[in-house]
């Protein structure tokens, strides 16, 4: 992956970590209730399992793409269409909402069980992950480098920002609540974007 890919692949990735979906909503609910420090065994487990989801599609689109490389223009073409379908679902959905229930005495494997099971049980993700790093694999290239280029490189982002989420934790309930509304639609317009571009890369 030259320079210039791996920029555009980490801006990618900004955008993917910020939008709000199961892991975040379980990072902030353990955050409001355990505080940054613990939750960072929800993080840990969240992560491990972004990284195994998005090794597993490299490896896999890679092999295909090595059989027939006319697959990755239906792929660019599919992977587009989807994330632009979800970017329209994500600008119509309403505010992403926190119940507290009190879970304080959860034990820290329990908290990074429960960050790890989140990530790798979502279909959501992995069809999210095959959609938006298929421009970025180069069947000719070696794939498992790509797969840990890619993996760490997300990896480090959705920490940061989870981490981030977590320690604001009691700040960020109020915000979500008044312009998590307006969040969704800058977040589905990302995709939208990003889905139109996709199949041109």
């Amino acid at each position: 992956m030259s320079l210039d890919a791996w920029l555009f692949y980490l801006l990618t990735c900004c955008g993917i970590a910020l939008v709000p979906g199961p892991n975040a909503l379980l990072v902030l609910t353990h955050g409001a209730i355990h505080g940054h420090r613990k939750t960072l065994f929800t993080i840990t487990g969240g992560v491990l399992g972004f990284v195994i989801v998005i090794a597993l599609c490299v490896l896999g689109l890679g092999a295909l793409l090595q059989a027939s490389l006319h697959w990755l223009t239906a792929l660019k073409i599919i992977g587009g269409l989807y994330l632009i379908w979800l970017g329209l679902s994500l600008w119509r959905s309403e505010a992403m909402t926190l119940a507290v229930s009190d879970v304080s005495g959860s034990a820290d494997w329990s908290l990074f069980r429960q960050g790890l099971l989140s990530a790798i049980s979502n279909p959501k993700a992995l069809l999210l992950f095959t959609a938006f790093i298929t421009p970025f694999i180069d069947a000719q290239r070696n794939l498992i480098l790509q797969a840990t280029v890619m993996a760490l490189t997300y990896a480090f982002v959705e920490f940061a920002v989870e981490f981030g989420v977590a320690s604001a934790a009691n700040r960020v309930r109020p915000w979500l609540a008044r312009m998590g509304r307006r969040f969704n639609r800058i977040c589905g317009g990302f995709f939208v974007a990003f889905g139109a571009l996709l199949p041109i890369r």
